[in-house]
């Protein structure tokens, strides 16, 4: 990284606190340059730290080659969470962490971590919760892909989706589409996925029963984790589903 490029990426991170910036480094006829990019997550919902908004990707990618992907942490240290390393996984693409701190008036950008792509997988107990990186149907596409082989189609989610009156019932319009079908209770196997209401109009949660009276699911906000399904979990469930192929 030249010292341009470092210093831009600073200056963008200390004009962005406190939320979080990112860009992109590209190669833009032979010389590498550092492109502000905007970050349009919503403004106070857990686990949506920044999305990189696509119109500026594209317009990146259209001025040159995409070499690197760049974004704060501030009032954090630079190292990467879990969703940073699943991302850049997906991404295919060097990533940038920058810690930018601010105390009584002051804001200063400090270290710059490199983090490349490395074949990372998330744990599937103990994830970290970041919407549309590593939520509960995140959890439901890498248990089918780690123990099953199987690969589920991701659909575009919007953080708090369910609740922001928008109407979208996201679990029970794609469940057919991704390869599930109805299930009765009583015939409950490894590997079926109950639908649940939590605490929302709409379907909006999802758990894979793991056998022994147990389930594996990720809630809003905590770390992923087994619990034994009866009880509150029944009450809240709306439908048992079990993959038959697409």
């Amino acid at each position: 990284m030249s010292p341009e490029i470092e210093a831009a990426i600073r200056a963008h991170a200390v004009a962005e606190y406190p939320r979080e910036c990112c860009g992109l480094i590209i190669n833009e006829g032979g010389r590498d340059v550092y492109v502000r990019c905007r970050n349009v997550a919503a403004i106070g919902r857990q686990g949506d730290h920044f999305v990189l908004s696509k119109e500026d990707y594209f317009a990146a990618a259209d001025r040159g080659e995409l070499l690197a992907l760049v974004h704060s942490h501030p009032d954090m240290p630079a190292r990467a969470t879990q969703a940073d390393r699943v991302s850049c996984e997906a991404s295919g693409l060097t990533w940038f962490i920058v810690r930018v701190d601010g105390t009584e008036g002051s804001v200063e950008a400090a270290e710059i971590e490199e983090l490349t792509p490395s074949g990372y997988r998330a744990p599937l107990e103990g994830r970290e919760f970041y919407h549309g990186v590593l939520d509960c149907y995140a959890l439901v596409r890498d248990w089918f892909e780690q123990v099953r082989g199987i690969t589920l189609p991701d659909f575009a989610r919007r953080d708090n989706w369910w609740g922001d009156g928008s109407g979208e019932d996201l679990y029970m319009k794609h469940f057919r589409s991704a390869g599930f079908q109805p299930v009765e209770l009583e015939d409950l196997r490894v590997g079926d996925c109950f639908l649940m209401q939590v605490r929302a109009n709409v379907v909006n949660h999802a758990a894979i029963y793991v056998g022994d009276g147990k389930i594996l699911h990720h809630l809003y906000g905590r770390p992923s984790r087994h619990d034994i399904y009866g009880g509150y979990w029944r009450e809240v469930t709306r439908l048992v589903v079990r993959y038959s192929g697409s």
